[in-house]
């Protein structure tokens, strides 16, 4: 065992990595590449301005629509989740996902980057241990993606112990060996507010900035 490192190389995934605790505005979600599924963390903070939008994380066009996707959603549900529309305006977004070096796209991470910008603008941490993928539409439906073997063997490799998928993916998942992902809760997802709902704390994050409004509000007579 000691010369296992010596012949098969460094060890590839650190899970020590994956189970640390995050605050609110931090997501997983699960890619596929050329060598297998990884989890992939969405990172989403705030800070004063006029609403600015920030990528960053060598994302491509897909990704980057995914991310302009959910924060159109987001402010079009304000309501559901108490969120004060006056933010948008004072508050710029920046939403990152490490390993700038790695390029990154396609649709699939849509629904942890909605849920990484309604942690931050909600104040309520994501449920530790859950990973989740899917395409997400400006109606707020959940539509399936790829690569779902190789992602929910990368989320129980990781340690979460919940991944939520779209409901169309059900079949994907039957088709795997169910002891490969025993004791891994899968839930299937039609709509983006099931998603979140799943995902998020009901209650906020103690330690995370407030999130106050400055401007005065015109109001008619």
């Amino acid at each position: 065992i000691s010369d296992l490192e010596t012949y098969l190389g460094p060890v590839k995934y650190d899970r020590n990595e994956y189970l640390e605790q995050n605050p609110s505005g931090v997501a997983i979600g699960l890619a596929y590449t050329s060598v297998g599924g990884e989890i992939l963390y969405i990172e989403c903070s705030l800070n004063r301005g006029k609403g600015k939008l920030t990528l960053t994380g060598n994302l491509g066009e897909v990704m980057k629509e995914s991310a302009i996707t959910a924060l159109s959603f987001l402010k079009a549900h304000t309501e559901e989740f108490g969120i004060d529309q006056q933010l948008f305006e004072e508050w710029d977004v920046h939403l990152h996902v490490p390993e700038g070096a790695t390029p990154k796209d396609g649709p699939s991470a849509g629904v942890s980057i909605l849920t990484a910008l309604t942690s931050a603008f909600t104040q309520r941490k994501v449920k530790p241990y859950t990973a989740m993928t899917g395409e997400i539409t400006l109606r707020g439906k959940v539509l399936p993606v790829g690569g779902i073997k190789e992602k929910i063997l990368a989320a129980k490799r990781a340690g979460m112990k919940t991944v939520l998928l779209p409901e169309k993916n059900r079949k994907d998942v039957e088709q795997v060996n169910q002891e490969y992902i025993k004791g891994l809760e899968v839930r299937y997802v039609k709509e983006m507010l099931d998603v979140l709902n799943m995902a998020l704390k009901p209650e906020k994050d103690r330690q995370a900035k407030a999130l106050t409004v400055v401007s005065e509000r015109k109001t008619g007579t």
